[in-house]
């Protein structure tokens, strides 16, 4: 049994179960889904993948988990936070769902529970990296608070990218709480 992170009204987001695999395998080599994450990757590399992920949630209490629908155990996706070698410094929040369940509310579902516990891991500021054309992810930084902090030219090793890195301080979450509370 994995060790669940934590339950919505609506998710379970956990870490990774053997029967996670061929489903995750589908996701990273999905077009769609890895239009803006360098493209589609193979089922060897997403195994080494989860791997890593799973050695860095147990070694950090972070890390992009498993993101499953609790009325019928559906696998859909992955959300969580990572530490990207651009930013060493900040947490960054992300996401990565199967197309059949965008627009949904699910990615904005899982990634509140993220948002809200790095910052109760008292962290300055939570980032969120994307590609500037990738409007759908842009929308879903704003509605968990975050702003434009800035655009930039970032290389990862499949390509290089124009991406807006929208950031959240800890004074702005907790005036978020205040206008929603």
């Amino acid at each position: 049994m994995s060790e669940i992170f934590a339950v919505t009204e609506r998710l379970i987001l956990r870490d990774y179960r053997l029967e996670d695999v061929p489903p995750y395998v589908a996701l990273s080599a999905d077009p769609q889904v890895m239009r803006y994450l360098g493209g589609p990757r193979p089922a060897a590399e997403c195994a080494a993948e989860l791997a890593a992920i799973a050695k860095q949630y147990a070694a950090t209490g972070y890390g992009m988990l498993a993101v499953e629908r609790r009325e019928d155990g559906a696998f859909l996706g992955i959300c969580g936070l990572s530490v990207e070698h651009w930013y060493p410094d900040d947490l960054q929040i992300g996401w990565r769902l199967f197309p059949r369940y965008w627009g949904q509310g699910y990615a904005t579902e899982a990634a509140l529970v993220w948002r809200d516990h790095a910052f109760s891991r008292d962290i300055a500021r939570l980032i969120s990296i994307s590609d500037v054309p990738n409007t759908r992810s842009h929308r879903l930084m704003q509605r968990l608070g975050m702003r434009l902090d800035h655009t930039a030219t970032l290389t990862d090793d499949r390509e290089t990218f124009a991406a807006h890195v929208y950031a959240l301080t800890r004074q702005e979450w907790v005036s978020l709480g205040k206008l929603q509370g």
